[in-house]
């Protein structure tokens, strides 16, 4: 099993609004590739929760994971993209997760999960930082804990990024976020070097860095695994696509595919993410492929 923790929100664009939120992007795609996924999070007793509840009953996730606030809205995002589809996000404070409880779900949910997924904005309230960490702590050494970073001035709460990186087994960022986090720690200048020292710090097994249209690289044991993207010019919006990546990163992980092939197909599956509206698809046939790539692929490594 699958426990993801954090935030479902809507994503407000100029003319239509899905719904997003990083781990809940991330939950969704597992979930759509055939793994067994609890993903706890909170909406508000409004509009946009009672949509939010409705998608993920009909989507087979378990409703009493989603918990619903009475005094706080439904996280909300109003999002403006770039001439490149390259989004800038104005994000709702205190709203319903920001005031999520995970105290039921602690002890055993924590304990047979095979996985937990955890960010960092969920994480910019004192509530949501105590509340991720304590999980954290309930789980057991077995159990692969992948953080995902989300830096979102003025939304980063710094005590949590640092204990989200002690935590972390897989930790995902992009570059941007990568450069943001050594201003943050010091060490070594260069990126490379900055890397080795991060990962040893913090005793991360693997870090995933992606570039945007660049590409991107995975680093787990001595040497990186580059993959260079070549250019598109379909791309509709960039929203979502990292956490595409993060979901096939993760799946990769627990088929145990070898990083080669699993940073070639999370490269792929994030850049048919760009070429739909959100970070969602509409179409189920949008997995058919992905699912195939992992089954096929299964025990690698």
């Amino acid at each position: 099993m699958i426990v993801v923790i954090g935030e479902i929100l809507i994503d407000i664009f100029p003319s239509y609004q899905r719904i997003g939120g990083a781990p809940f992007n991330f939950a969704y795609h597992l979930k759509q590739l055939g793994f067994g996924v609890r993903f706890f999070t909170r909406v508000g007793d409004d509009d946009h929760g009672h949509r939010i509840l409705d998608f993920m009953e009909n989507r087979g996730f378990d409703a009493e994971d989603v918990q619903i606030d009475q005094r706080h809205p439904t996280g909300t995002v109003q999002v403006a993209l770039d001439s490149n589809g390259v989004p800038h996000f104005d994000i709702r404070e205190n709203v319903a997760y920001d005031h999520l409880s995970l105290e039921s779900a602690m002890g055993s949910k924590a304990q047979d999960a095979r996985m937990i997924y955890f960010g960092s904005l969920i994480q910019r309230s004192a509530n949501g930082y105590g509340q991720v960490q304590e999980f954290l702590r309930s789980s057991t050494e077995q159990t692969t804990c992948f953080c995902d970073i989300n830096m979102r001035p003025p939304h980063v709460n710094p005590r949590a990024i640092d204990d989200s990186l002690h935590r972390a087994d897989i930790l995902k960022v992009n570059e941007e976020e990568l450069d943001d986090i050594r201003r943050r720690l010091g060490g070594p200048p260069s990126a490379d070097p900055f890397v080795s020292w991060l990962m040893a710090r913090y005793a991360i097994s693997t870090l995933a860095i992606t570039q945007g249209s660049r590409g991107s690289t995975i680093v787990s044991g001595d040497l990186p695994i580059h993959h260079l993207m070549s250019g598109r010019d379909d791309v509709v919006d960039t929203v979502g696509a990292g956490d595409g990546y993060a979901a096939i990163l993760a799946a990769g992980h627990i088929n145990r595919i070898p990083w080669e092939t699993v940073i070639d197909q999370a490269s792929v599956f994030a850049a048919r993410i760009c070429r739909i509206p959100g970070a969602i698809p509409d179409d189920e046939h949008f997995y058919d492929q992905p699912r195939l790539l992992m089954k096929g692929n299964a025990n690698g490594r």
